[in-house]
């Protein structure tokens, strides 16, 4: 960095030329030494660990390091998958933040690190200080298990705990910001204090996020199953025009929802209430037929609703089954049935308006993947849902958001949505490598946007897709994009599983075992591996015969056949977007 420099035919006199050159050689000064203090590199390193499924770790992740910025810390953020055991043997302070995936479970990115870290021969952490965030939802009996088991493995292996876990509901935002507030200065306490200066450039952000979702229009809602199909899916097409937001293939969209009105109304009915009651919500008086409306869960009873109402009702059975603790049972028990189904089952449990309201968790919002390509249409997002209506306990029921889009949304009405990112799930950057895309049902929705991607980028890269579903008849949904796609070369290969056209049941785990020699060999040449849709079936299976084909088909032992797939994960080769 060069000295100011005073041309000699500048105007000035002489003391002006000598106070000038006075003042610029300490402006000077004073920048040699902010640059040094920007670049110097003993600040005080804080590793932030996430291990997300849907990128909410994550995003809390980036507040933590933008936190430990503005206290003079240098944050390192890193996905678990990123992260082998010997580094976090050699870390010193540390932010774990992980949500809890399913029934206790580790998420994807975060399985590899927790098996080595909870192994026997996992290394002593005597000097590592740290502090655990967890996320989950309090309907699932192991809640925030995850976040748990790293806050009692680390203290086991020797980790000091410097502030107390914080166990999050889905409403984690409030609670994830006080811990921040609490945790960053712990974290920094005794750190040199460096000049801390933001030396990028970022692009101006929208002003719509998680906390203030963007009032979108609902443009295109069709049925993409035939008339006769046993499922509804729709295409939904959702205009983003001058909301400053942007989305990648792979990303989310989150949609808030709010319940069908008709069910409101039964459940009112139900309780006793006309609607017209007045209760305080979120610190201001509603009419209890709007707060059940908008701002509450009422179709999946909450473990509190569950309790109260096997505790006034004093009914045998549900006491005995909540008390017995068998997770099967219960679950067998309450499939199918909602909030109003147990109010209807037992009409003698009253509940006025606010103890009603205090048993209910907060109305979320649904998270689904985007099918379609950020790059394709920047200014329309694109949806592939199944509407969920059944019927049980002699009534129709339907899902909250998937019929509030189908049935109440409307082509002119707004749609409150954000984005939520999945850096991992993406297309891969080389264009010229293999990708192998495996999305029965609506899991298609995201490799319709990966191939939109790649078509829109000329990527010379192979494409490869296993779909299917229950009839190629009513349920070949995309049918003519996908045939598009293979007679113009861009689909380079597709394999499809419709399980009821014949008599044995082929699904498309199946057909990645038929071919799986070739399958082996794409992998071997580059291939990324991605799958999309149901997590409690058909990843299960799909990850079994991706074990099989790597063993069979690579000569490998069954440990072997471990290791090749976890080093899928570690490349990013491997990755799933499954629900």
């Amino acid at each position: 960095m060069k000295a100011p420099f005073i041309p000699l035919n500048a105007p000035y006199s002489d003391n002006q030329r000598a106070w000038l050159s006075g003042f610029f050689a300490g402006m000077h000064s004073h920048m040699l030494h902010s640059a040094s203090s920007i670049n110097q590199t003993d600040a005080r390193i804080l590793h932030v660990l996430y291990g997300s499924q849907t990128g909410n770790s994550e995003s809390l992740a980036n507040d933590a390091a933008a936190s430990a910025k503005s206290h003079g810390l240098q944050p390192v953020v890193k996905s678990m998958d990123e992260v082998e055991l010997s580094q976090l043997a050699n870390m010193e302070y540390l932010l774990i933040i992980t949500s809890t995936y399913g029934e206790g479970a580790m998420p994807d990115n975060a399985e590899m690190l927790w098996e080595a870290a909870s192994s026997d021969d996992a290394p002593r952490l005597e000097n590592l200080k740290y502090a655990v965030l967890a996320l989950g939802d309090t309907s699932y009996d192991l809640f925030c298990q995850a976040g748990i088991d790293w806050d009692n493995r680390l203290e086991e292996l020797g980790g000091k705990r410097l502030f107390e876990r914080v166990d999050c509901d889905v409403d984690f935002e409030t609670p994830a910001e006080k811990w921040l507030s609490e945790v960053i200065p712990l974290m920094a306490e005794g750190a040199a204090t460096v000049a801390v200066v933001d030396t990028e450039t970022h692009a101006a952000k929208s002003a719509y996020n998680r906390k203030n979702p963007f009032p979108a229009k609902l443009s295109v809602n069709r049925i993409v199953t035939a008339l006769d199909s046993s499922k509804e899916t729709r295409h939904f097409e959702i205009s983003i025009a001058g909301s400053g937001l942007s989305y990648e293939a792979g990303d989310a969209m989150c949609v808030i929802p709010t319940n069908c009105p008709e069910l409101v109304a039964d459940m009112l009915k139900a309780l006793g209430c006309s609607g017209t009651e007045e209760e305080p919500v979120n610190g201001e008086l509603m009419k209890l037929s709007e707060a059940l409306r908008t701002h509450f869960e009422i179709k999946l009873p909450s473990k509190e609703l569950l309790e109260e109402i096997a505790k006034r009702s004093g009914d045998h059975d549900l006491n005995a089954l909540l008390s017995a603790g068998d997770k099967d049972k219960l679950n067998d028990y309450l499939w199918g049935r909602d909030t109003l189904d147990l109010l209807l089952q037992f009409p003698g449990v009253e509940f006025s308006a606010a103890e009603f309201l205090r048993l209910l968790k907060p109305l979320q919002h649904r998270a689904y993947s985007i099918s379609s390509s950020g790059k394709k249409y920047p200014d329309s997002v694109h949806l592939t849902i199944a509407s969920v209506r059944y019927q049980a306990h002699g009534r129709q029921h339907k899902g909250v958001c998937s019929t509030y889009l189908a049935d109440l949304a409307g082509a002119d009405g707004e749609v409150k949505i954000f984005f939520t990112p999945n850096h991992n799930f993406r297309v891969p950057n080389d264009d010229s490598l293999p990708m192998i895309m495996v999305g029965p049902g609506t899991g298609i929705a995201p490799f319709r946007a990966f191939l939109q991607e790649r078509e829109f980028r000329n990527a010379a890269g192979k494409n490869w897709l296993f779909f299917g579903d229950r009839n190629a008849a009513t349920d070949f949904i995309y049918r003519e994009e996908i045939l598009a796609m293979q007679a113009s070369g861009l689909l380079t290969k597709l394999d499809l599983a419709f399980s009821r056209d014949q008599a044995e049941k082929i699904y498309v785990q199946d057909r990645m075992l038929e071919n799986g020699a070739e399958l082996y060999a794409w992998l071997e040449q580059g291939g990324y591996f991605f799958v999309c849709g149901d997590a409690y079936r058909m990843a299960k299976d799909v990850d079994q015969a991706l074990h099989d084909v790597v063993r069979i088909h690579g000569n490998k032992t069954v440990t072997e056949a471990v290791d090749y797939v976890n080093q899928l994960k570690k490349d990013k080769r491997y990755v799933r977007d499954v629900y």
